[in-house]
């Protein structure tokens, strides 16, 4: 089979090198003022690596939590239908195009110790989520969420329902259906909205630093270590960028098969 290949018209080419170019360019920016010489010393100062623990600790407890409660609600938004599960799925993808300081003011108000839901896991349970360690799993949480559903929605949603159909016929039963046939035809896309989340909730800055605080320790991720040190040490703040660079491109490689390649 012969594969057509069509000319690009010429008017679209300007814009198409220019929209590259502006995608590009800060990144070249950020590389050409790498201090490379002193990369690794300024890396692995006491308030990088406690700032990269932190990191790890909120991103990797968003990580799981996007799968505990995201892997229930991906079935849910891709098995039913009806104009709830709309509006389900519009409040799913909302902290994908809300501004994070939005996302974490909303979370103050609504987890912090006065407010709508706060006051009673205070008064109750004795548990305070703002400028905690917690507070910033959860605001990781809130904004990694919708990677995480939306990928493994998209792959149940092309897997289809015939398997699980055919498992239903010959006796098994829902629970036995959803680990024996949905889990494993869908664990790619479960990886990969893993890695997703993941990445996101490393790289979250704006609803961290507005529901958590930036507490050195428990609450200062690498991103809130950047901000503040774009004001006292440059050459570091372009250091942890240039780390968080590197991360984000390795997991866009990890996932070249489901993306890179369309």
């Amino acid at each position: 089979m012969t594969t057509v290949q069509q000319r690009t018209p010429r008017p679209l080419l300007v814009p198409a090198v220019i929209g590259a170019l502006i995608l590009i360019a800060p990144l070249v920016g950020l590389l050409q003022r790498a201090p490379w010489s002193t990369l690794i010393e300024r890396l692995t100062t006491d308030a990088v690596l406690d700032a990269m623990r932190v990191s790890l600790i909120v991103s990797i407890g968003a990580a799981g939590a996007c799968l505990v409660f995201g892997l229930p609600l991906a079935w849910v938004m891709a098995r039913s239908s009806g104009r709830g599960i709309a509006a389900l799925r519009i409040l799913v993808l909302l902290p994908m195009v809300l501004p994070p300081v939005v996302g974490g003011t909303a979370l103050l108000f609504a987890l912090g110790r006065r407010g709508l839901f706060g006051e009673y896991l205070d008064r109750w349970f004795g548990i305070t989520l703002p400028f905690t360690t917690a507070g910033a799993v959860v605001a990781a949480t809130f904004v990694a969420l919708p990677f995480f559903v939306t990928t493994v929605e998209s792959a149940l949603r092309d897997a289809g329902t015939d398997l699980e159909e055919a498992a239903a016929t010959l006796g098994a039963g829902p629970w036995a259906t959803f680990v024996h046939v949905t889990l494993p035809a869908t664990r790619s896309a479960i990886g990969a909205g893993l890695a997703l989340s993941w990445a996101r909730a490393l790289g979250e800055f704006g609803a961290t630093i507005t529901f958590a605080g930036s507490l050195g320790g428990r609450t200062r991720t690498l991103p809130v270590e950047t901000f503040l040190a774009l004001e006292t040490d440059p050459e570091s703040a372009v250091a942890i960028s240039v780390l968080l660079l590197a991360i984000s491109i390795a997991v866009l490689v990890l996932l070249r098969g489901r993306w890179l390649q369309r």
